[in-house]
């Protein structure tokens, strides 16, 4: 996948974001752990789709400084996310990284 491939899924995935009110927070490592304590609720939910919402800016920096690797990474991972919480089919998702 192309840099400007990336920089294109970014935006179909910011866009989804934006346009479901989804802010953007950093969630820390201790936050995610809470989570396998308590289970995926609402609220977690909503929190872990706002983690990847602001995770797409640090991933255009990644974009830029050739990073690729790190940012396929985190692209899966908002990728899975996105699959788990029913926000996107695998089909969907993979239409995305397609060229």
């Amino acid at each position: 996948m192309t840099p400007e491939k990336v920089l294109e899924v970014i935006g179909v995935y910011r866009g989804f974001f934006e346009s479901c009110d989804i802010p953007k927070t950093k969630l820390s490592e201790e936050e995610f752990d809470k989570f396998q304590t308590i289970g995926l609720n609402e609220e977690a939910k909503k929190a872990i789709m706002a983690h990847c919402h602001q995770m797409l800016d640090t991933m255009e920096e990644f974009v830029r400084d050739g990073r690729m690797e790190k940012c396929f990474r985190w692209l899966g991972f908002i990728q899975g996310c996105l699959l788990s919480g029913g926000s996107f089919t695998l089909n969907e998702l993979k239409n995305h990284s397609r060229s």
